[in-house]
């Protein structure tokens, strides 16, 4: 079994801060989530999460005007550079200072960043590694507080800032003889956004309390214009008064050259029952102003006019974040406080996407018999339903009234089971998404476990109260035994793959196996030393593993009496960092630390653990070893990541990041934060969530493992979804050149050249061009991004072609070589297999009633010898 599991992706939430921002095609939207950075594409319907970590939470992303560049910036000024298109990380750099806002030049060849009461302007890196790749141009001051919203003009030339002062400024890219930046005071609160108008050097701004300004600009004639008719109305007033003195209309002075002028021209009020404005976008080539409200409301104002023409209630709490894609027609709007990303186009008024996370943590999984969904419960009552090939959410369970203890999948694949601390078992129906049975006890019970047997009549869930193990009939929905033995909470309860055979682990420190239709009660007890936390069989049901609070694995043979095969000590295995709060160093706290979730792979030679760190573990059972230690986050911002903590960082009261509350950021200061105020919202977290594995399961496959964690619901795969397409270079990709390459016997580089240019005929000619004893090792060369076109271009050349045979070859040798990326990404590729199915149908009917026409041809001609 290979062991080389990377990161693929991160489901079970969308959206945790920071911004979104559409690409440049308007396609796909990027939102931050934790400290990585997902990518969903709205066309195609997938989404995919890079693969590398800022060290905290984002704070800020920023995508370059051809989509290329994406840097992200850490709630510490800690930032990424990566290149999206090849997903490749270039360098790291280190702002200093915590960056609040972060926006690339319409030409592309400069960003701005705000750094405290500062904004930076610095050249946009290029593609390739460099060693100081980010090279400030000019540092712009004036602000006398953050600032908060960058913009830059049509032409690149002039950029206006925001802060949190109540000002904006209008700062020059390159120094102008005799331009001093421009101020505009008129707000009264922080500044929520300033954008220039297109093709214009007119400026809107928002601020939080809901004013909305237009501020015109005036060049040096208007100035002189104007000011001469101020010196002309002067004049006659001093006439009128006899004052002849001043009676003259003196000669105007010359305007200094590049002198700004912005006069107020406009104010308006967003009255929005007293709700503040938490987010705001301009789209500037349509003139619409998109703003997002603390109480869930977002607006649609066309400007300057200032016309309401869409207001929508999308969410209960604040929209953090609001952003539109390049046409005007898709508004992203995310919110922090619930986790949700949305997608709505104003036009038809309906959802492109919709998407929530859990908005507590994760507390079990469990896959699909065949691995195609993931399914998540957590501590908010709610089920959700991943699909692993999009990484969407297909369906949300939410009539669960506590936290999600258990999860599992019938062996069909159709039915999904819950159990909760609400006392109830549910079962609901993936095919009409609905809750068809509930299971219950006569007497109310938390329960911690639940598990179908593979005949999938049986229902078990282990007691939290009673310390009893419940067992239901699937069909009838009737209680038919409650099993007892317990004398303490049964933590898991799980049914044997290939025997009739229940086991379960409590808190008293022993495991039993029961044998629930043979005879009652316990067929055998499982001693051990401490409290047992999980328990897992293998796949041929031959041996169980049990995990004990003293950190210990236990295997056990229980193809006869149980015995004990093997003991794992895995306290030194799963050591991870040390908390914040904690006395003791990380390498002293071995003896706090123990699995509380493990599973066995596929094949049953290995056992995944996870339990209350910051690592996974992959154990072989053969020789008892651990293979190989996974770190599931990096995140700073979770507490339990550092192995040694920073003095500086801690004062007599505890951390400084827990002293450090900045009310500001949400819009208006917490109620229980006003001295003698008891009442108010306590569930707002003061301090970094403690990192810990709260779930682990193997995939059917085998190539792919998920665990539930404080950073998400992650998956670890041995399939590289990605790429690399070497004709993304420059490459002079002509007919000519296909032609050569065909005449030359370079049929991998003339088949992607003419997938490139996008010729039918020349595609079909490369393809045809093939020699058939090289079919097989130029099918197995082509590259991924090419498989959707080959498939097309050979199920067109099916129907129409008499080399029959010679395309068949094709078509099984690309499914041979290509078939696990083929699964893995089906979503993409459903359209071409669609056809390919389509005329191999076609041919097989064709070929069929040909061969019964000939048959019975051939009797008559035998019949009339």
């Amino acid at each position: 079994m290979k062991f080389g599991y990377e990161f693929q992706h991160l489901y079970g939430t969308v959206h945790t801060g920071a911004n979104v921002i559409f690409t440049p095609d308007g396609n796909s939207v990027l939102s931050a989530v934790g400290n990585r950075v997902s990518v969903f594409n709205l066309v195609h319907n997938t989404s995919y999460t890079l693969p590398f970590e800022n060290t905290k939470n984002i704070a800020r992303i920023g995508l370059s005007p051809n989509g290329v560049i994406l840097i992200s910036v850490d709630v510490d000024g800690r930032a990424l550079l990566i290149n999206l298109a090849r997903k490749a990380l270039l360098a790291q750099f280190n702002f200093k200072s915590e960056v609040h806002a972060l926006t690339f030049s319409p030409c592309g060849l400069f960003f701005g960043v705000s750094v405290g009461i500062k904004m930076h302007v610095y050249k946009t890196p290029g593609t390739s590694k460099e060693f100081a790749p980010f090279v400030l141009h000019r540092q712009y001051t004036g602000h006398h507080d953050t600032v908060t919203a960058i913009d830059w003009s049509h032409d690149s030339r002039f950029i206006v800032t925001g802060s949190k002062d109540s000002t904006c400024r209008v700062y020059s890219l390159h120094p102008i003889e005799g331009y001093s930046p421009v101020t505009m005071t008129a707000h009264r609160d922080k500044i929520i956004t300033a954008a220039f108008v297109k093709d214009s050097l007119d400026i809107y701004t928002v601020s939080r309390d809901g004013s909305c300004m237009i501020w015109r600009h005036q060049d040096q004639e208007t100035i002189a214009r104007l000011r001469l008719e101020y010196l002309e109305r002067r004049a006659a007033e001093a006439a009128e008064e006899g004052d002849e003195a001043n009676a003259v209309v003196p000669e105007p002075r010359p305007a200094p050259p590049h002198r700004w002028s912005l006069s107020l021209t406009d104010k308006h009020y967003f009255l929005q029952d007293h709700a503040k404005v938490a987010s705001a976008v301009l789209h500037a080539p349509s003139d619409v102003l998109v703003v997002g409200f603390s109480n869930g409301v977002f607006g649609l104002y066309e400007m300057p006019d200032f016309n309401n023409i869409h207001t929508l209630s999308v969410s209960q709490v604040r929209i953090t974040t609001s952003a539109v894609n390049a046409t005007g027609e898709w508004l992203a709007f995310g919110c922090a406080g619930r986790g949700q990303l949305l997608v709505w186009e104003w036009q038809s008024e309906t959802y492109v996407l919709k998407q929530q996370g859990h908005q507590n943590d994760i507390t079990t999984i469990h896959h699909s018999p065949d691995g195609r969904y993931l399914a998540s419960g957590g501590s908010d009552g709610k089920v959700k339903l991943w699909d692993t090939s999009s990484g969407f959410s297909v369906i949300t369970f939410s009539e669960h009234a506590a936290e999600v203890t258990g999860l599992a999948f019938a062996q069909s694949g159709l039915v999904v089971l819950s159990g909760s601390l609400d006392g109830t078992v549910r079962a609901f129906d993936l095919v009409r998404y609905r809750n068809f049975r509930t299971f219950t006890t006569p007497a109310p019970t938390q329960f911690s476990g639940v598990a179908i047997d593979p005949s999938g009549e049986m229902i078990a869930a282990g007691c939290v109260d009673t310390f009893e193990v419940c067992l239901w009939s699937m069909k009838t929905g009737r209680l038919l035994e409650m099993l007892a033995g317990h004398t303490g909470p049964v933590a898991a309860v799980a049914f044997s793959p290939i025997r009739t055979m229940l086991a379960s682990a409590s808190w008293d420190g022993t495991a039993r196996l029961w044998d629930i239709f043979e005879h009652k009660g316990t067929k055998d007890v499982l001693e051990l030393t401490t409290d047992v936390l999980a328990i897992s069989f293998r796949p041929d049901g031959r041996e169980c593993t049990t995990s004990s609070l003293n950190g210990q694995l236990t295997l056990f043979d229980i193809t006869g009496p149980a015995q004990i095969v093997a003991t794992i000590d895995g306290r030194k295995d799963i050591q991870g960092g040390r908390l914040s709060q904690q006395r003791i160093s990380a390498k002293n706290t071995n003896l706090t630390k123990c699995y509380t979730s493990i599973c066995y792979s596929a094949d049953g030679t290995c056992l995944l653990a996870g339990g209350a760190t910051k690592y996974v573990c992959i154990y072989e059972l053969g020789q008892r070893v651990l293979l190989k230690r996974f770190c599931i986050s990096s995140n700073r911002s979770l507490d339990g990541i550092e192995h040694m903590l920073n003095s500086k960082h801690l004062t007599p009261a505890g951390p400084a990041s827990a002293m450090a509350v900045d009310s500001d950021s949400e819009g208006e200061r917490a109620d229980h934060d006003l001295p003698g105020v008891s009442r108010g919202d306590f569930s707002s977290r003061r301090v970094a969530p403690e990192i810990r594995t709260t779930a682990v399961q193997f995939s059917p496959t085998g190539r792919s493992w998920a665990v539930a964690s404080t950073a998400g619901l992650l998956v670890f795969s041995l399939d590289n979804l990605e790429s690399f397409d070497p004709f993304d270079l420059d490459v002079d990709v002509t007919p000519k050149n296909v032609e050569a390459a065909i005449a030359a016997g370079e049929h991998v580089k003339a088949i992607v050249m003419a997938f490139r240019l996008g010729e039918a005929p020349l595609a079909e000619k490369a393809v045809g061009s093939v020699p058939h004893s090289a079919v097989a090792l130029i099918a197995a060369e082509v590259p991924r991004p090419y498989l959707g076109r080959l498939l097309s271009v050979l199920a067109r050349k099916i129907e129409t072609s008499p080399h029959l045979e010679y395309y068949l070859t094709w078509s099984c040798q690309v499914l041979n070589a290509h078939g696990r990326h083929i699964q893995a990404a089906r979503a993409e590729l459903t359209v071409p297999l669609r056809q390919l199915h389509q005329s191999l149908t076609s041919q097989q009917l064709a070929i069929g009633r040909l061969c019964t026409d000939n048959k019975y041809a051939l009797q008559y001609l035998l019949a009339c010898k």
